[in-house]
């Protein structure tokens, strides 16, 4: 079993897990010390659990939870597995409701293989596309109405944009943003979406762009001093993210903001 950690955070962690085993190798057993849900990529396993037998296909979703026992089996596979495994801390897995953990595991649901899909394919905040996932398998096993937002809730939600805003530079997490809004990360990440019509991380990065754009108004300033003080990692990732805002590469956008200022100022 090959495993490397993608993300670790204080409540959520993920990992992608890739398996060679087949039918030859001897089925091994596994408890679990978190709450986990594990995504099938791509191949199949079998999981025995709680006195059940369980085929585990591309799509499928295991169910991990503390002091419950699997044995993983590959009897009628060759072709191994990969998984994208979330593991919560205990606050978190509560947040997301009981009746999840209460199973072994999820079939392949549409509606849940397209963000477990989108999940395994992110490069960055990872976090938040993981928990977007967990939030879906909740919520596919949850027969819970969803409650209309209060008003207390809507100032926390432009609270937290609020502070999103005034930390844009820094090195922001979903975690970070959570407990200043003083809710769980699955809670804020679903309250703030519902409120402000985009996920932390996606306004996070409209407002760095934002400040990009005015910055980039100085010609004296270099671009990478640019992406760097707007809290960009790196002049590759600032690049690539503002001409997929722009159209244009920031040194472009620079050089057209300056014609159009200096023609304006001349008309």
């Amino acid at each position: 079993m090959q495993a490397t950690t993608l993300f670790e955070g204080e409540s959520l962690s993920v990992y992608r897990f890739v398996c060679d085993a087949g039918p030859a190798d001897r089925p091994f057993v596994e408890m679990h010390r978190r709450h986990s849900l594990s995504f099938v990529r791509r191949g199949s396993f079998g999981c025995r659990t709680l006195g059940r037998t369980h085929e585990l296909v591309a799509g499928a979703v295991m169910v991990g939870r503390p002091g419950r026992e699997y044995l993983a089996t590959h009897e009628h596979h060759g072709c191994g597995d990969e998984c994208l495994s979330v593991k919560f801390s205990p606050a978190l897995a509560e947040s997301l409701g009981r009746s999840v953990w209460d199973l072994a595991c999820l079939p392949p649901l549409p509606e849940v293989m397209v963000v477990g899909s989108r999940a395994h394919a992110a490069t960055e905040a990872i976090d938040e596309a993981a928990l977007a996932f967990a939030a879906r398998c909740a919520a596919m096993t949850s027969k819970k109405n969803e409650r209309s937002i209060s008003a207390r809730d809507r100032r926390r939600a432009v609270e937290a944009a609020l502070w999103l805003e005034a930390h844009a530079g820094e090195d922001v997490s979903l975690e970070d943003a959570a407990r200043a809004a003083g809710l769980s990360p699955f809670h804020f990440l679903r309250l703030f979406s519902a409120v402000v019509g985009a996920t932390p991380h996606q306004y996070l990065v409209r407002l760095r762009l934002a400040r990009a754009a005015r910055l980039l108004a100085d010609e004296e300033r270099p671009v990478t001093e640019v992406a760097l003080d707007c809290g960009f990692a790196d002049l590759s990732n600032f690049v690539r993210t503002f001409r997929r805002a722009a159209g244009v590469s920031p040194r472009e956008f620079r050089k057209r903001k300056i014609f159009q200022e200096r023609t304006s100022a001349g008309a």
